[in-house]
């Protein structure tokens, strides 16, 4: 009766003890890649959202109704133009890297683009935002396409993620028509 009540009383082998602590070795290592990869998806989703605003905001602006001139009476009524809007400068001007950054709240109401879109964001981002159109200053069409782009350096090692949105007036002429996919390169940078 002895010898049995010793086995039970006497503990856990020291292979035992390692498999116990190799396991919770791989537990945490998959629980931080799962937590740094959730963390990263977390910080593109501000760039998504930005971009799918600011590409709402663009097509606004072409729907916009705006006259060349002075509205003439009679049968010569001035029609709806429509224009897309100028470029737009990056802000923040340099891409934040690892951490965020506040953009210039001037430049979004005293850049013709920004201006034009109505699109601001007050609070920090990891992203630096900029918007390009071939609008040129007296066209008749106002421009056919724009691209809404995002740069970032989420982990800060100098290589940039980049995020674009696409829109155009060449596959449905006169509405502007969005991508139905954001163009995403290295999402993770």
């Amino acid at each position: 009766m002895r010898p049995i009540k010793k086995r039970l009383a006497r503990g856990f082998t020291l292979i035992e003890l390692m498999i116990v602590v190799a396991i919770v070795g791989i537990l945490a290592v998959l629980a931080i890649y799962g937590v740094r990869k959730y963390m990263a998806s977390a910080k593109t989703t501000e760039a998504r959202t930005q971009l799918g605003l600011m590409s709402k905001d663009a097509v606004s602006a072409y729907e916009r109704e705006s006259s060349p001139g002075a509205v003439l009476q009679g049968a010569n009524v001035a029609a709806i133009s429509h224009a897309l809007c100028p470029n737009a400068a990056q802000n923040p001007a340099t891409v934040p890297a690892a951490n965020k950054t506040q953009p210039d709240p001037a430049l979004w109401k005293n850049d013709a683009g920004w201006a034009c879109l109505k699109f601001t964001i007050d609070t920090p981002t990891y992203y630096a935002y900029s918007y390009f159109s071939d609008y040129t200053v007296g066209m008749t069409t106002g421009g056919t396409k724009f691209t809404a782009q995002a740069n970032g350096d989420l982990n800060g090692d100098g290589i940039k993620s980049t995020f674009q949105m696409l829109g155009d007036t060449v596959s449905n002429p006169g509405q502007l028509t969005l991508a139905p996919n954001m163009t995403v390169t290295l999402e993770e940078e």
